[in-house]
């Protein structure tokens, strides 16, 4: 499963970022970091549930 999953992944990341390149306004001097969500159903389909600008990076936190 996971031979698939993650080049299901990797092509849906591009995907979006192709879709919303016009509006990134790309900047050497610094980064952004992007939180992707995704959930992986009965049949082992890979579906993209939202993209977060500010994910959380703690490895725990009182909301989880």
């Amino acid at each position: 499963m996971k031979a698939k999953l993650v080049p299901d992944m990797k092509k849906i990341v591009a995907l979006t970022f192709e879709s919303v390149k016009s509006y990134l306004k790309p900047n050497k001097a610094c980064f952004e970091l992007f939180g992707f969500d995704f959930l992986v159903d009965k049949e082992g389909e890979c579906v993209l549930i939202e993209v977060n600008t500010n994910p959380c990076l703690e490895e725990s936190s009182p909301l989880l």
